[in-house]
């Protein structure tokens, strides 16, 4: 699974403003809200439901929330740089300034999961995350995200 199926330049966020998870996840839901013809609150709810189950801030500095959405037809990601680091109740207790918001269908199944663990690797390379705190443009952003994901699975 190509990082390219699961996002598209349109679903990067390069500056995103929020003081607090709250505020970052109904930021998030409302841009995923435009792009997938979804219904924003329902988004947020799908959202902040998964992080009361436990923070999908998966340490240093990432974040990852994700839900099952009925009415999507596949996978869909976003992903988000953060104007500063926000507390995100993340499981190495350190503020999250890189966020990936992954949508599944319902009936996705294994390829969720699989999606989830691809985003988790690419995320946590030291050299990937330095180079995405780095850049601040939307086309930078997509091709280190397409790119390095592409030639870390070759």
């Amino acid at each position: 699974m190509d990082l390219s199926d699961l996002i598209k330049p349109e679903a990067i966020v390069p500056i995103l403003k929020a003081s607090s998870k709250k505020q970052a996840l109904q930021e998030l839901a409302s841009h995923a809200a435009y792009l997938t013809g979804q219904d924003e609150r329902i988004i947020f709810d799908v959202l902040l439901q998964r992080e009361r189950l436990g923070s999908t801030g998966v340490g240093k500095g990432v974040a990852i929330p994700h839900g099952r959405l009925t009415g999507i037809d596949e996978i869909f990601g976003m992903f988000a740089g953060l104007a500063k680091p926000i507390t995100f109740d993340a499981v190495d207790d350190e503020p999250v300034d890189l966020i990936f918001v992954l949508l599944a269908p319902e009936e996705a199944g294994a390829d969720h999961l699989k999606a989830l663990s691809r985003i988790a690797r690419l995320l946590h390379e030291p050299g990937i995350a330095k180079s995405l705190r780095g850049c601040r443009d939307s086309a930078g952003l997509y091709s280190l995200l397409t790119q390095t994901a592409e030639s870390n699975a070759a």
